[in-house]
């Protein structure tokens, strides 16, 4: 029968003398492939603490690789545990005044003109001192 483990154990296990991961619902304990890690262990340890599926997949691990997993396997995690995902919400938009938006439109003029006027001014200095 398979373990389960509660969402908040792989809290625990998140350092170098202790790493699990949970890559598609299954629990790993991978602390004895940290030095063997071909991209360091670095990276195993910042997949800590979370699902860390999306990490493992993005990389496009061989099969080989995949093949790896199941002898780090330690058991599955309790679903039923795993936090709800936080979603990013944006704050209530703000409709901008007419004052506002009278500046939006000088400042347009502005990037358009000052350069515009850097130019003119460094050719006037250019003819300048060209005729002595």
């Amino acid at each position: 029968m398979t373990k389960l483990h509660a969402f908040n154990d792989l809290l625990e296990h998140n350092n170098k003398d202790d790493c699990w991961l949970l890559i598609s619902g299954k629990v790993y304990d991978v602390t004895s492939f940290l030095d063997d890690h071909p991209g360091g262990d670095e990276v195993l340890l910042t997949a800590t603490g979370k699902d860390a599926t999306d990490d493992f997949e993005d990389v496009g691990h061989s099969d080989d690789a995949r093949e790896m997993l199941k002898k780090y396997f330690i058991g599955e995690i309790d679903s039923s545990t795993i936090p709800a995902e936080r979603k990013y919400t944006l704050p209530p938009s703000t409709t901008p005044s007419a004052g506002v938006q009278g500046s939006g439109n000088s400042w347009k003029i502005l990037q358009f003109l000052l350069p515009l006027l850097i130019l003119v001014a460094a050719l006037a200095f250019r003819s300048f001192y060209q005729k002595e």
